[in-house]
């Protein structure tokens, strides 16, 4: 009679309390630029492994300064190496930190009225305002744009035009909603679904700026908590599976 008890106690437990709750679940932090991927990323990985991925986006460095003081996260995948790099030599990866994607850089107006052809004349027009880019001093991809900028001689004439956010998502955000008559940003943001008929945009030149080489690592709580899931995650993103996906929002395969 017990054993039938504890039987049916067990049925209960199963119906009302489905396996899946009880599935393990991964912290991945990632900068802006690759938060629309990312979407795409964890829905594939979620359906083929059955392990739930909770995602935390921000700029690299601010990140970078969350897993200095602790953050629970078991990935993190820059927009850059060179923040993976420093969370090496302070011990706080497990493995050796790898380029997933090379991300770039674009110029992007809502505006129809502005031709971007010759786009560095037009910057320096009375009619451009405002021009947004990330934070150089905790996005890669903000730093970038400032190395473009004075690749072409243009900063003495825009600088003071200038708008930070504080990453290229809050940069994309002001030129989105025209605060900002232009701006720099990621091919990826203006590929994503739900922006890619906003405007007009026009890829920078590499040889203006940086490779931006964009990094992933195991970090060491991961390896505490997670570590088959952590390794699974990080094995998927060089998967052909993640590579097409990355393609789709305009990054260059390593």
């Amino acid at each position: 009679m017990k054993n039938m008890k504890r039987w049916v106690v067990a049925v209960f437990l199963i119906m009302f309390f489905p396996v899946c709750a009880f599935a393990e679940s991964l912290t991945v932090a990632a900068a802006a630029n690759v938060e629309f991927a990312l979407k795409e990323l964890k829905s594939a990985f979620e359906q083929e492994t059955g392990i739930t991925v909770k995602t935390v986006i921000g700029s690299s460095g601010k990140l970078v300064a969350q897993i200095e003081n602790g953050a629970p996260f078991d990935i993190f995948m820059s927009a850059d190496m060179e923040y993976p790099e420093i969370l090496k030599k302070e011990g706080l990866v497990y493995g050796e930190p790898k380029v997933y994607s090379y991300g770039i850089l674009v110029l992007w107006t809502v505006s129809r009225d502005i031709n971007l052809e010759g786009w560095q004349e037009v910057l320096g027009q009375r009619r451009i305002r405002k021009i947004a880019i990330a934070s150089p001093k905790t996005a890669p991809y903000g730093k970038q744009a400032i190395n473009a900028i004075k690749y072409y001689n243009l900063y003495r004439n825009v600088s003071h035009k200038l708008v930070y956010g504080e990453s290229i998502s809050q940069a994309s955000q002001f030129i989105a909603s025209g605060a900002a008559d232009i701006g720099f940003t990621a091919k990826s943001v203006v590929l994503a679904p739900d922006i890619k008929e906003k405007g007009v945009w026009v890829e920078v030149d590499p040889k203006a700026y940086q490779p931006l080489a964009q990094g992933v690592v195991i970090l060491n709580y991961a390896q505490e908590h997670h570590s088959k899931e952590a390794l699974k995650f990080f094995d998927f993103l060089f998967s052909d599976q993640a590579k097409e996906i990355f393609k789709k929002y305009g990054y260059v395969l390593p």
